[in-house]
């Protein structure tokens, strides 16, 4: 299935290429979401004089996106939890516990925003977390854990 994307998807392709797409991935997940309209001749000419529009709205919110990486970079997060003798921690922290506790500094963040590619935080310590706000903005957050 040929579409073309009205907004730049990672591993696919940026605002305005012409990409070719499984059927069920093109009609039940970029189309209705808006990122993607089907490759027709009357399509490509209506995206052609909308695309002024599109790069400009992809500029704000990548404008957008860096101005909440800048401030959540300065942040320094505590996270109190139960911890044994050794450091181990009773439990985990996950995605939802890291971005209750930015959202409660005053960043609004998603917990799919959140990377831990190494998994859950199951040790008392110092860690920089990934925070995902953009396909091109990655905001490094440095976060401490410490036990109760």
């Amino acid at each position: 299935m040929e579409i073309i994307l009205l907004e730049k998807i990672p591993n696919l392709g940026g605002l305005g290429d012409k990409v070719s797409v499984k059927p069920g991935y093109g009609r039940n997940y970029l189309i209705p979401q808006g990122k993607a309209v089907v490759a027709s001749a009357d399509k490509i000419e209506q995206f052609e004089q909308r695309r002024a529009e599109l790069e400009k709205k992809a500029a704000e919110v990548l404008a957008a996106a860096q101005g909440r990486s800048a401030s959540i970079s300065v942040m320094k997060i505590t996270i109190t939890h139960k911890a044994g003798d050794e450091g181990r921690l009773y439990g985990s922290i996950g995605t939802r516990d890291i971005a209750e506790a930015v959202s409660a500094a005053g960043i609004v963040v998603e917990k799919n925003e959140v990377r831990l590619p190494a998994g859950p935080i199951r040790q008392v310590g110092e860690y920089e977390i990934g925070i995902q706000l953009h396909g091109d903005v990655v905001a490094l957050l440095p976060l401490s854990v410490v036990a109760e």
